[in-house]
Order: structure tokens, then C-alpha cells, then sequence
């Protein structure tokens, strides 16, 4: 399995300068792959390759071979995902469309999916263009003033994966301070199977219930986040200079603490479950589309709720303990009775309550909907039919579908 060291490089004044040269080249050469690529219409990395590798050579005589290669597989990359993403939110407009005329709402402008282009964009090494020595804490990189070799220091909790074997890497530059992101092989971990299966229920009241009756995160988090807003809020109407200094210095900050929140959550999750069993999640995906909040509070917690982020986490996390991920259907899942199985849009009485309308069972509903969650997987596993809903094995892969 592959893990990303982020360590950080302590160069001079004058290898500070040819980093920067580096950067900016490689950002030139990405832009124009990415500018042929989407006036052309082309996401063939090997055309791209034969069409542009003289040209950005010219460009950029600055940069060795094989980091122009880089710089077109990057673009190649985000070409692929922009053309996608061009397709599908040309296909989703007559919907939404139809959707807001249904409404008797003004019909939304169009807004079409533009060029990809960076400003600084990372650059990528290989083994061929970087090596690494653990032992010295010394990296050589290639440059377009040729290789030099820079002093680095790794976190304190990246230390565990020093004299893991590196293989690619990326440079980049933030807020004067230079990081290489080193992505490492680490040796996949030999636990036995376990046969427990674990629900769980992700929202944004509770973040994390799962089946074994854990209720994970915590209250005051919504409440930073809620101070955070309305001091940002006020800032923006005041507009003097030194609002605007504040502002500044709390940029990102909500990101910080939402990554933070995301990596304590995913940690007590993998620590409730036991090595090599499962985790079973719901496959959250065309959220924010779906579902639809009046304008306020809701609206903005739903928008900002990193969930991908989490998933994410828990993913890897898990995977150094042996524990499997899966994901499935989420429908009705908080509407059925765990108990009897009677499914009904008003079991749910209210937000942290479901009473069942048929046997009268009573249980927190997040908790009753973790319990439906590992069911619902396990069922599957059997080869018996899931909660309602068109699925018939209620993983990620059919639900995508």
C-alpha cells in the first residue's frame, strides 16, 4: 500500500531561486498540453505526447525530459477528468431546467465547464529525477539549473514510514515554504479475518453512530464551526483594513478544522472496530444535488460537510489495521424498522428519534440507521435480498450504477 510523506526542504537562497524557475516551467509547459488538449478535443496521452513534446521543449528548455513527460501526463490526467466533468453538467442542465420550470423558477444560467489551467503547478518527480536518503535527510532533485541537493525534515508522525522505498513525488511551493510530497511503498499488514461487521451511520448532527452503539464526535465542533462563520461574516460587511488583515489570517482555517475533525473521527472509528474486520458505510454520492435545504444554516452546513474527505480517511486508516471498507445503498435505510423490518417514511418521529408505526420499537434513529446499514451488507453477503430499493447485492460499485 502507498502512503504520502509530507516533508519539508530547507534550501538556500540560490536553490530557493532555481525551484522557483523549476516551478514556473513546469506550470508552462502543463498549461499549454492543457490548452492544445481542450481546443483540440484530444485526452490521448500518447497524441499528446507526439503533438506537444517539441513545443513545450521550446518552451521550456529549462526542464530535462523526463519532467516534460510529467507534465503531460498531469495535463492528460486533468483532461480526462474535465472532459467528464463538461459532459456530465451538459447532461444534468436540461434536467435541472425542467426541474426549476416545474417550480415556476427563472431558468438558471448555464455555466460551462472552462480550460483547465494552474498557476503554480506541482511538479512531479520520478525515480529517474529525484533521489531520496533517508539516513543524511538529503534529497536530490533535478532542476532547471541541474540536480542539487537539498537538506529536508520529516514530521514527527511520518516517522514510522522513514526507509519505506519512495517512488514518485511532488514539489511545491506554500507560503514561502517548500514541500515534497513523497509518496512511499509501505507492506500490506497480515491479520486474520474477522467475522464482525460494523454499521455505520455518518450525518451532519451526529458525525459517526456506529452499530455497536458508539456515538462518535463531538457537540462543541458545530459550534466552532458556527463562530468561525458568523466572525468571517462580520468581518466581510465591516470591509476596514484591519478586518480584512483578520481575514487573512483566518484563511483556511474552517478547511484546517474540518481536516482535523475528518482525521479525529476516522481514528476513533478504526479504533472501535477490530483488525481485519469490516466497516460497512453508506455510498454518499450526487449529495448536495438531492437533497434541498432552504437557505441558511442547513444549506451551508450541508455544502460544506467533507464527507468525501472522511471516507477517504477512514479508507486508509483502516487498511493499516487489516479493516475492510465497504460501502452500500443508503436508501430507506433511516425509514425501516431494525427490528421488524417495517418500512415507512413517518417511522422517523423527528431528527434523533424513530418509532416504528407497525411493532412500536423505539431507538435513536441515526443508531437504527447504522443497524440497517450492517444488515443490509450482510444480507447482501448472503445472497438474500436487501432493504427495499432495486440493488440486489447493495454494494458501492451497483449503486454507482
Amino acid at each position: 500500500m502507498e502512503r504520502t510523506v509530507r516533508i519539508e526542504l530547507h534550501p538556500t537562497r540560490e536553490q530557493a531561486s532555481a525551484l522557483q524557475e523549476t516551478l514556473v516551467q513546469f506550470t508552462l509547459a502543463y498549461n499549454h498540453v492543457c490548452a492544445y488538449g481542450w481546443h483540440q478535443g484530444e485526452k490521448n496521452g500518447v497524441r499528446l505526447h507526439h503533438v506537444t513534446y517539441y513545443q513545450t521543449k521550446a518552451l521550456c528548455p529549462g526542464l530535462v525530459s523526463d519532467l516534460l513527460i510529467q507534465a503531460r501526463v498531469k495535463a492528460t490526467e486533468t483532461l480526462r477528468s474535465a472532459f467528464t466533468w463538461k459532459a456530465k453538467k451538459e447532461a444534468a442542465y436540461p434536467k435541472k431546467v425542467a426541474r426549476v420550470q416545474q417550480q415556476g423558477k427563472p431558468v438558471p444560467v448555464f455555466k460551462p465547464v472552462r480550460c483547465p489551467r494552474s498557476q503554480h503547478c506541482a511538479v512531479r518527480y520520478n525515480v529517474h529525477t529525484y533521489t531520496l536518503d533517508w539516513q543524511t535527510q538529503t534529497v536530490r532533485l533535478s532542476t532547471t539549473q541541474g540536480k542539487m541537493s537539498l537538506a529536508f525534515t520529516v514530521p514527527h508522525f511520518s516517522e514510522r514510514y522513514r526507509g519505506c522505498r519512495i517512488t514518485t513525488a511532488d514539489l511545491l511551493c506554500c507560503n514561502g515554504r517548500w514541500w515534497l510530497h513523497v509518496v512511499v511503498d509501505v507492506p500490506e499488514p497480515v491479520v486474520q479475518p474477522h467475522p464482525e461487521v460494523i454499521g455505520v451511520d455518518l450525518g451532519l448532527n451526529r458525525p459517526a453512530v456506529t452499530s455497536t452503539r458508539h456515538f462518535l464526535g463531538t457537540r462543541r465542533w458545530k459550534e466552532i464551526d458556527r463562530r468561525t462563520f458568523r466572525l468571517k461574516r462580520k468581518l466581510q460587511s465591516n470591509g476596514s483594513k484591519s478586518a480584512k488583515r483578520h481575514l487573512k489570517r483566518l484563511a483556511r482555517k474552517q478547511m484546517r478544522f474540518h481536516r482535523d475533525c475528518d482525521h479525529v473521527l476516522s481514528k476513533r472509528l478504526v479504533q472501535q472496530a477490530p483488525p481485519g474486520s469490516t466497516i460497512v458505510l453508506e455510498n454518499l454520492t450526487n449529495l448536495r444535488e438531492g437533497v434541498r435545504h432552504r437557505k441558511g444554516e442547513g444549506q451551508r452546513r450541508l455544502h460544506t460537510w467533507s464527507f468525501a474527505q472522511l471516507y477517504g480517511f477512514i479508507a486508509y486508516k483502516a487498511q493499516e489495521r487489516g479493516i475492510v471498507v465497504e460501502r452500500v445503498d443508503p436508501r430507506h435505510t433511516s425509514q425501516t424498522c431494525s427490528h421488524c423490518g417495517y418500512q415507512a417514511r413517518n417511522n422517523r418521529r423527528s431528527q434523533s428519534v424513530f418509532h416504528c408505526r407497525s411493532c412500536g420499537y423505539q431507538l435513536n434513529a441515526d443508531l437504527n440507521a447504522a443497524i440497517n446499514i450492517r444488515d443490509k451488507y450482510c444480507l447482501a453477503q448472503n445472497g438474500t435480498p436487501v432493504l427495499s430499493g432495486p440493488l440486489s447485492d447493495g454494494l458501492s460499485s451497483q449503486a454507482s450504477a
